[in-house]
């Protein structure tokens, strides 16, 4: 049931910003820390009405921190040259959550595919380099159910391995949700459905 796996990941602590300029063209890099998919598009979309005159908005993105989920936009720009050099800078960094939009206004000179890409690159690496790469653990969400007479074992258990807990109820059946690096999530599991009368249910990783 449970496997081994890296249960850390890297991800920005907060929003940053660069500013690169090639032939008049200005390349604003914006970096921000993003949770999900719905996240990513709020951000996205304040990004593109606070500069609403910009030619293009290009971006890429990566979430999850199995880093499964991830995206890119050239948004007009010719194929390959703006978002694909964006996310490559996110892949050297190894970082997930998060979101990387580079802003560009047009200043009147073509820049080719090979200036294009350096422009884009450069943008999204200098707003990187301008915040705080953060190591972050994977960690499983759990419920856990007992009776009053349980309680004791319980919380021994919590307590023990300095459980986080996030939620608690004390009704005719008690109920606690808790927190747990996925790394030492097996060896409370067992702790636990030891205790007679006890379900444990995961219920999702964060």
């Amino acid at each position: 049931m449970f496997m081994l796996f890296e249960d850390t990941y890297l991800t920005i602590t907060e929003p940053s910003e660069s500013v690169f300029r090639d032939r008049s063209s200005r390349f604003i890099g914006l970096a921000v820390p993003v949770g999900n998919e719905a996240e990513m598009k709020q951000e996205l979309e304040q990004i593109r009405k606070k500069y609403f005159d910009a030619t293009h908005h290009c971006y890429a993105f990566r979430l999850s921190f199995d880093k499964s989920v991830y995206r890119f936009s050239d948004d007009g720009e010719p194929s390959g040259t703006a978002g694909r050099p964006i996310f490559g800078q996110i892949q050297a960094k190894d970082l997930t959550n998060i979101l990387v939009v580079v802003v560009r206004y047009y200043g009147g000179t073509k820049l080719g595919v090979s200036g294009l890409i350096n422009a884009y690159k450069t943008a999204a690496k200098e707003a990187l380099e301008h915040n705080r790469i953060v190591e972050r653990t994977v960690n499983d969400v759990y419920e856990v159910l007992f009776t009053y007479e349980q309680m004791n074992d319980v919380m021994r258990v919590l307590k023990d391995d300095d459980i986080k807990q996030l939620s608690q109820n004390f009704d005719l059946k008690c109920r606690i949700e808790f927190s747990i690096r996925k790394l030492h999530a097996g060896k409370v599991y067992e702790k636990l459905t030891h205790i007679r009368g006890v379900t444990v249910s995961f219920l999702r990783t964060a």
